[in-house]
């Protein structure tokens, strides 16, 4: 028996800090943060000393990580008890409209995806969303396809109809689509314009975003360099320099606090040459409100292909102060 799993007897199931750390999204040191600072969680601890959750404190767990996910901060939600905040759960995850879908050519709809994904028909969940992108095209297909069907998947599982492996299940499907239709794209000329690079800071590990925003700077010729997620401020500056980087693409999906998020493109920012961009987006900058001299905050995807052509028109005028190529 794993050793994440441990049964005290065969109605009280008990996981370890590593389970619940891989279940829910939360580290370690949030687990033990808010056990001090909040009270909760409240794990048993064994005799040699290690942490032991019981099965209703990782769901509660799991709810308060969809909460955070919609835009709540910790100290609101971390003390709650289940009832309280299944309650806020259903206060934002009810029905919102979504962008129209592509079905007057017979295609794959978010809606289908979504019931094809609870049935647990990986094949048609695959089938379906490589059905569109071959129709639409991989600009439209991002936009009008995966867009609508990442809300929905997104918000069923903050409701609780998906379970974490059901929406794992559907993003490595998306991911592996994504990097598929990538390699077949005619690679840019290594001196094309502009070169992204694009990542995360540390404490956002989420990488479906910056996925579609490559995808869709690459429709656009642009020369991309993608260092996955979590990347630390010195490292990212380090990349820019070695790539010749003349913008830096950053996702944000809301998983940390705003002041996080500000500290770190002020960070970056100012480790970086002035004549390198920085282009921020997702979901996280909704809730950014401060201007930063220096960064570009997208709060939709729709965004990315004329940022591109803007940049191109200054560099074409001589605007921009380029970074040597």
């Amino acid at each position: 028996m794993s050793r994440d799993l441990k049964i005290v007897d065969t109605a009280a199931p008990v996981w370890s800090i590593a389970a619940v750390e891989r279940d829910t999204g939360l580290s370690k040191e949030t687990l033990r943060m808010w056990e001090r600072r909040y009270g909760f969680p409240a794990p048993r601890r064994e005799a040699t000393g290690e942490r032991a959750y019981p099965h209703e404190q990782l769901e509660r767990l799991r709810t308060i990580k969809r909460l955070l996910d919609a835009g709540h901060r910790p100290g609101r939600v971390v003390a709650l008890p289940a009832p309280a905040l299944l309650q806020m759960l259903g206060d934002i995850a009810g029905p919102r409209e979504l962008p129209a879908a592509p079905t007057a050519e017979g295609g794959a709809a978010p809606d289908g995806c979504l019931q094809r994904l609870r049935e647990h028909d990986l094949d048609g969940v695959r089938h379906g969303l490589s059905e569109a992108l071959t129709r639409l095209g991989l600009a439209r297909f991002v936009l009008e396809m995966l867009v609508p069907t990442n809300t929905q998947v997104g918000d069923a599982w903050m409701r609780g109809e998906l379970a974490v492996y059901e929406e794992h299940a559907y993003t490595e499907a998306v991911t592996m689509l994504l990097r598929q239709a990538l390699g077949r794209l005619q690679a840019p000329d290594a001196r094309g314009r502009p070169c992204v690079l694009l990542t995360t800071l540390p404490g956002e590990p989420h990488a479906m975003g910056l996925l579609m925003v490559e995808a869709l700077l690459a429709v656009e010729g642009c020369r991309c360099v993608s260092l996955g997620v979590q990347t630390p401020v010195p490292d990212i500056a380090a990349a820019a320099t070695a790539f010749r980087a003349d913008v830096v693409a950053l996702s944000f999906t809301g998983c940390q606090k705003p002041a996080q998020v500000g500290r770190g493109l002020q960070q970056l920012r100012e480790s970086l040459p002035a004549a390198t961009q920085v282009w921020s987006g997702g979901a996280g900058m909704a809730s950014w409100r401060r201007r930063l001299a220096g960064v570009s905050a997208f709060t939709s995807l729709e965004a990315v292909a004329p940022a591109v052509r803007a940049w191109r028109h200054e560099a074409l005028d001589g605007r921009l102060e380029l970074p040597a190529a």
